[in-house]
């Protein structure tokens, strides 16, 4: 049975990793921060099937401790700051765990688990004010935010370790992925949280940003596929996952209030307290090169997504 141990396991992205390879048969290890309150929600069916450890990335030691208990046969490093507004308000501490803390885990690899397997969340952010369209492996790297500036980091520290020490370390250029289990800051979940809100009379608008702001939308459920392709190739490499097709957030709004029966006009209002500081206008990816190696390509699509998001959370909500 191989090991797989995934930082970030408490996340949208670590929760379906966590139920891919648990099908298939591995012991899957999830790192976990300690804190006063804990947040198992999105593993709560998992906990009976998964082995939970304390680590923390902003602690070198833990992470050598870590990977010499557990014996990892591949490592998954999706833990993060990840939400791009708070990097503005947060640039040190987003630094620390999405660029040093990259560092601290492949420097623990090296000295405790070198014939280990490494993934690397990298980011679509990496590309900001993008170079070219689509966004593909060899498109140069201009971040419009702190989070974006770490994740280059990340990025490169991991081809850094690969080159130097000859470890089999990837990167997954994942363009945004969502899912009912997406953290409700991101503007998807926002929208269709805000939009089951509506319906159920729970609140009467809903607040956005920059509406035309154009992204690459795929589901989390089918990105974590590609995480797993990238580890089971004879070498490393770093690869772009993405839908290959762009939507702009007022595309979101649309559907989401399509789906749920309302006038998107009479429910949203853009605010401009809500615009980033520095936007990233346009990205889209090319992931010709992850169809072609890995044998990967997206199920879901953008309407059945958002719709599947609303829903979800109409549903969560009329709960309460």
């Amino acid at each position: 049975m191989a090991t797989a141990l995934i930082t970030g396991v408490t996340g949208q992205d670590g929760s379906y990793l966590a139920e891919w390879l648990l099908g298939r048969g591995y012991r899957v290890v999830g790192m976990v921060r300690r804190a006063s309150t804990e947040n198992f929600e999105r593993i709560a069916h998992l906990r009976d099937r998964l082995e939970l450890r304390q680590a923390d990335l902003l602690d070198q030691l833990s992470l050598i401790d870590l990977l010499r208990t557990v014996r990892p046969d591949e490592i998954y490093n999706l833990a993060a700051q990840s939400f791009v507004p708070t990097s503005w308000s947060q640039p040190v501490l987003t630094a620390e765990f999405d660029a040093v803390g990259v560092t601290r885990l492949l420097e623990a690899m090296r000295l405790a688990a070198p014939e280990a397997r490494f993934y690397q969340a990298s980011s679509s952010e990496m590309f900001g004010k993008v170079r070219e369209t689509p966004q593909r492996e060899t498109t140069p790297f201009h971040p419009r935010s702190p989070y974006g500036v770490a994740k280059v980091y990340g990025h490169h520290i991991t081809v850094n370790y690969r080159e130097s020490y000859d470890l089999y370390a990837c990167s997954g250029i994942l363009f945004n992925h969502e899912s009912p289990r997406r953290g409700r800051e991101f503007v998807t979940r926002k929208i269709s949280d805000g939009v089951a809100r509506i319906k159920l009379g729970l609140a009467s608008e809903l607040a956005l940003g920059n509406l035309s702001a154009r992204r690459d939308w795929g589901f989390a459920g089918d990105y974590v596929e590609a995480m797993w392709r990238m580890l089971q190739q004879p070498a490393p490499d770093d690869y772009v996952v993405a839908t290959g097709e762009s939507h702009a957030v007022q595309e979101v709004v649309e559907i989401a209030c399509g789906c749920a029966g309302l006038d998107w006009r009479a429910v949203v209002r853009e605010d401009a307290a809500l615009l980033r500081p520095a936007e990233v206008d346009h990205l889209v990816g090319d992931a010709s090169k992850a169809r072609r190696v890995l044998g990967w390509a997206p199920r879901v699509r953008f309407p059945e997504l958002v719709e599947m998001m609303v829903r979800a959370d109409i549903e969560r909500v009329r709960r309460g």
